[in-house]
């Protein structure tokens, strides 16, 4: 598939900015988000926070593990770091940088086909914003990891994450004969729509979009809770069909919020992820009955 010396500075710097390059310069990437369109294939996921079991299945599923003879398809990723870590009265070291210089090795080989949006983990490790999950100040726990193995080299790994973060779309829309999907990590909440812009899938994004509980993509990338008006709304607005997102924390694997959304989860025993052929753009009922569960 590939190999990389996650210990070596100058090859894990090299596979962030790389993709980081290729998330800016691929030709799907319109504005703020990639857009592709029918005829393809699409495997999209939830948050996979740096399972590397899950993630290996759903690189398998989209023909990207270098077996010879595989179809490959598109696959959307996010909340790629900060997997859950055991309970400790010292901080423990986070290595999801690891994961994150995969994936961004991933999109540099496959600009196209390799879909990595922006999620609210990612954004807060790039800015320094306290995100505390299960107890743990997971920034913390995630810079201590780099400083580990990189020791004095460390900025330069913090600096290339950083850019690798800025470059991600902050969605992939697919066009398909019957109807557009949205892929996102999330949407803004009903009570931040005041404060959100709209407009933000149809054009750059700027430095303000991140800034914290303002930001147009900072309130994207945290919402949770929607309600049927608003995607109601957001359908009108956008001219979108579905959506599939993450964040939320779905027991079973997916959860589906009506009208016209799909949470899915790739990070837990029972994770999944969800194949679509986008010349036949399937409703939500279609979308569960072709759920995959990963065993």
């Amino acid at each position: 598939m590939y190999t990389l010396d996650l210990k070596d500075v100058d090859e894990v710097v090299d596979a962030l900015r790389a993709g980081a390059s290729a998330c800016r310069n691929a030709t799907c990437r319109q504005g703020s988000i990639e857009l592709i369109e029918a005829p393809g294939k699409l495997i999209a996921t939830g948050d996979t926070h740096d399972h590397r079991k899950n993630f290996k299945v759903v690189l398998g599923a989209a023909g990207l593990d270098g077996e010879f003879g595989a179809e490959e398809k598109h696959l959307t990723l996010h909340e790629i770091i900060h997997p859950d870590l055991p309970e400790s009265r010292e901080l423990p070291l986070d290595l999801s940088y690891r994961g994150l210089t995969r994936i961004a090795y991933l999109k540099s080989q496959y600009p196209e086909l390799v879909h990595v949006l922006l999620a609210n983990h990612e954004l807060a490790q790039a800015i320094g914003s306290g995100i505390m999950k299960n107890g743990i100040k997971v920034v913390d726990a995630f810079n201590a990891g780099v400083e580990s193995v990189f020791t004095d080299e460390s900025q330069r790994v913090h600096d290339a994450i950083n850019d690798f973060v800025m470059s991600m779309p902050i969605a992939l829309r697919c066009r398909c004969p019957q109807g557009d999907i949205l892929c996102a990590h999330s949407l803004p909440g009903p009570a931040s729509m005041g404060r959100f812009d709209p407009s933000i899938l149809d054009r750059e994004l700027t430095p303000d979009d991140y800034q914290p509980r303002v930001g147009s993509a900072h309130l994207m990338v945290w919402g949770r809770g929607y309600d049927h008006d608003q995607l109601e709304d957001l359908t009108e607005r956008w001219g979108v069909n579905l959506f599939i997102l993450g964040h939320e924390h779905a027991p079973n694997g997916y959860t589906v919020v009506n009208p016209n959304t799909i949470v899915l989860n790739t990070d837990h025993e029972r994770a999944v992820y969800l194949p679509i052929d986008l010349d036949d753009e399937p409703t939500v009922a279609q979308c569960v009955s072709k759920m995959v569960h990963i065993r």
